[in-house]
């Protein structure tokens, strides 16, 4: 009995100590990361659309304060911060657009893109506003393309990114499930539900593999955002907002800061 309780107590202890060292080396890796210039890519959910309080100079990208980039920033000070993810953006957005503040400084860049370019707000559109065929449908055509297509779109922007930062670290933000499944939820049918999120579970997969070919994190924001999805009575993405289209089935300010946030900073 005397040996089994030493055991526990080992067992503890070491257990408290690979803690403390993981939670060091991720304070190190964020350390390191703002000793040199944070560049922030990317689409809507990068920008912090949903979340408010948007800067004004950024216009119709919607940069918000709120965003799970700018609140790295805040917290971690990196020598330079620029944030140049937009609402709307493709990969082509990026390549064209967004990639001039990356340089040999650059220590650390995060991105999340290619919703866009397979088409997820017409997805969401045709599955709120048409028959479950007519979703399923648009939703398999959005499933072709991940497969077929945007692998090489994602390739094109990553290897962009290390051209222009070679040092950087770069970590690639996906996409959360929109929906808790198996409750009682007004809205769309349960057939709907299922086949988006198995279309962001997809589009997920997909992305993890193209960073992965190059070396870069990949944050996975669906565990996070486990409890949090639509119809879980604590969702942390907005649902169809009539009065504010564009914020539909984007990430509140809690979203950011508590479903996104905490996978960069892990990452980071």
């Amino acid at each position: 009995m005397r040996r089994s309780r030493i055991a526990v107590l080992v067992s503890s202890l070491l257990l408290a100590a690979g803690t403390a060292l993981t939670g060091a080396t991720a304070a190190q890796a964020s350390q390191t990361a703002a000793a040199g210039g944070y560049v922030a890519l990317g689409d809507s959910y990068s920008s912090g659309v949903g979340s408010g309080s948007y800067i004004s100079s950024s216009g119709d990208c919607k940069r918000s304060t709120k965003a799970y980039p700018y609140l790295w920033a805040a917290a971690h000070s990196p020598s330079t911060f620029d944030f140049t993810a937009c609402s709307g953006a493709r990969t082509s957005d990026v390549l064209s657009g967004q990639l001039t503040p990356l340089g040999s400084a650059t220590k650390l860049v995060s991105i999340s893109i290619g919703g866009n370019d397979a088409g997820f707000s017409d997805v969401m559109t045709t599955c709120v506003l048409q028959s479950d065929s007519a979703c399923l449908s648009r939703i398999a055509t959005a499933k072709t393309y991940v497969a077929n297509t945007l692998p090489g779109r994602l390739d094109s922007v990553y290897s962009a990114i290390s051209a222009k930062a070679p040092s950087a670290h770069v970590v690639v933000l996906g996409y959360p499930r929109f929906y808790q499944l198996a409750t009682t939820c007004v809205g769309l049918s349960d057939t709907k539900r299922k086949a988006i999120n198995e279309a962001s579970d997809q589009l997920n997969t997909a992305t993890a593999k193209a960073a992965a070919n190059h070396g870069f994190s990949f944050g996975d924001v669906r565990t996070t955002f486990t409890g949090h999805e639509l119809c879980s009575g604590s969702a942390w993405l907005h649902s169809l907002n009539l009065l504010n289209v564009g914020e539909s089935y984007h990430p509140t300010a809690a979203g950011q800061s508590g479903g996104y946030l905490p996978v960069l900073t892990n990452a980071a």
